[in-house]
Parts: C-alpha cells; structure tokens; sequence
C-alpha cells in the first residue's frame, strides 16, 4: 500500500510500547486508527491522548485470546469506518522460567495472546482484506521466533509460531490474494512494559504485560529474567521499531528485522541446522 491517508489501520496491544508506537506512526501519515487492547483504562488513555494530537481515533476493550471478541473488534471496526486496510495483531505478554517447571497456565497464558491472538487476527481479518482486494496484515513475532534463548520457552514457541504462520500467510496470498500484503516484526529488545511485575496476574492478558512472577517461579530462571528486564530497558525506542514497519507496509516488505546486531545469531542457527549441529546456547545480544 503506497498511501496510507484516510485508511482505516487496527492495532491491537495499542493502548501502550510498540502497539501505540504503531498508531502513532500511523496517524501520522493520516490513517484512521481502530485501537484494541484489554487494559480499558490504558486504553482510554491512549485514545484521547492520539485523539488531542488530532487523530481519528476509537478504542475497542478486547482479549485477544477469545476469537469471539476479536469477532467483534472487526465488527466495530466495519460499523465505525466500513472497511479494514492495515491490521496489526500486536498484542503480547512474557514470562519465562525452566521449560519444564513453568505452570501449564503460563503456557497457556502466553500461548493464548502471543500466538492464538494472532490466530484469531488472521482468521477474522484476512478474508475481509481478500474480498475488498487491498490491505496488508503486520503479525508481532520477535527474534525470539528465530532464536531459542533458555528460560523463555511459552515465548518462545508462541513466536517461533507467529513467524512460520506468517510465511505460510504470505505464501498463500501470494498465490491467491497477491493485492494483500504481509510482514512479520522480528524484533530484539524493545523499551516496553512488556516485563513490568505485576501489571497483570497469571492468566490475564494485555497488550505488552509480564505475568506478576516472571521467572515461572523457577530459582534458576531469576537471574536472567532481572537481566532480561535491563535489556528490555535499553532497548530500541517503540517509535523506531513503528518507523520501520510503517516503511515496511509502505513497501510491503515481508521481514522486519529491527536489530542489525542480531543478524550473525540468525545466520550462526541456520548454519548449525545445515551442518546437522546443536543449536547451541550463545548468549542474547546486550545492545540494541
């Protein structure tokens, strides 16, 4: 999509970190923004802040993780605007601790939002984008959904899932509906809330959340969350990451990788799998 001036774009996750970095973003090139995240007050507050910077602008409250309410986020999408052109399923939560001693809870907590939520995204949005013959689909992974750093497994595999269901996504369209456009956002550490203890309790859902023990309660992975969490905030700013997917849309650039000096941890996996290797256990890049 060469313009985005009068499109209609949804985020959701947008009341906060990359979500509402995305809105802004867009918002300034003039589209329509349809915000959606499960914090109504956050949300709110993100809806009026866009909105005196003169915006168009609404929020819809919604849990990702319940295909019907992302049902009726396109729905009040269609009845504000009457049409969809960019959707950012966005929405994400962390936690982390040893793989096997994480509670099925957790798992099923960051499974719901981090993958499930793009699921529903996906399932709801697509055909509306088919049918009209335009738009383009941006789906949140992480470079987590390219590497497999210890401690961090629900993440992990929600991401790793977010990737390969993309790509399938835009091998499909390809095929089908080339008009519709798909990239996924593969980025390293970001300066969000995404590890703030507390702001939501195991089983809840948000738009950049952390369950209120981000460590699984394991012993072994406290140290690495505290350390995950300084990376986190030193991390590249929100609006550069929503600078580069805007450009990414704009372009419709499939991969959006945000950190340069993640690149060799990519290429050193790919060579481990082609030589038949281990994946090894380096380290997480501390700069961003």
């Amino acid at each position: 999509m060469e313009d985005l001036n009068g499109r209609v774009a949804v985020v959701t996750g947008g009341a906060n970190g990359i979500g509402y970095a995305l809105a802004e973003a867009f918002a300034g090139v003039g589209a329509k923004l349809v915000l959606a995240d499960v914090d109504e007050a956050e949300l709110d507050a993100a809806v009026r802040r866009l909105g005196d910077a003169g915006a168009t602008v609404s929020g819809v409250p919604t849990d990702v993780s319940d295909a019907a309410q992302v049902e009726a986020l396109r729905d009040a999408t269609l009845a504000a605007h009457g049409a969809v052109h960019v959707v950012c399923n966005n929405a994400g939560v962390g936690t982390g601790g040893l793989s096997w001693e994480i509670p099925l809870s957790q798992y099923q907590w960051v499974l719901g939002v981090d993958l499930f939520g793009v699921i529903h995204g996906v399932r709801t949005f697509t055909p509306l984008l088919v049918e009209q013959g335009e738009g383009h689909i941006v789906n949140t992974a992480s470079m987590a959904g390219l590497l497999s750093a210890a401690f961090m497994a629900p993440y992990n595999i929600a991401k790793h899932g977010v990737v390969t269901l993309s790509e399938t996504l835009f091998a499909e369209l390809a095929s089908l509906a080339p008009e519709v456009g798909v990239s996924v956002l593969c980025p390293g550490w970001v300066n969000t809330r995404i590890y703030d203890a507390g702001r939501y309790g195991q089983g809840a859902t948000g738009s950049v959340a952390a369950d209120a023990d981000p460590t699984g309660g394991a012993d072994d992975g406290a140290g690495f969350a505290e350390i995950v969490k300084g990376l986190v905030a030193d991390g590249l700013e929100p609006a550069d990451v929503a600078a580069q997917v805007l450009d990414a849309v704009l372009t419709r650039r499939f991969y959006v990788l945000t950190h340069p000096d993640w690149m060799p941890l990519v290429a050193d996996r790919t060579q481990r799998t082609m030589d038949g290797g281990d994946p090894g256990v380096g380290t997480l890049p501390s700069d961003a």
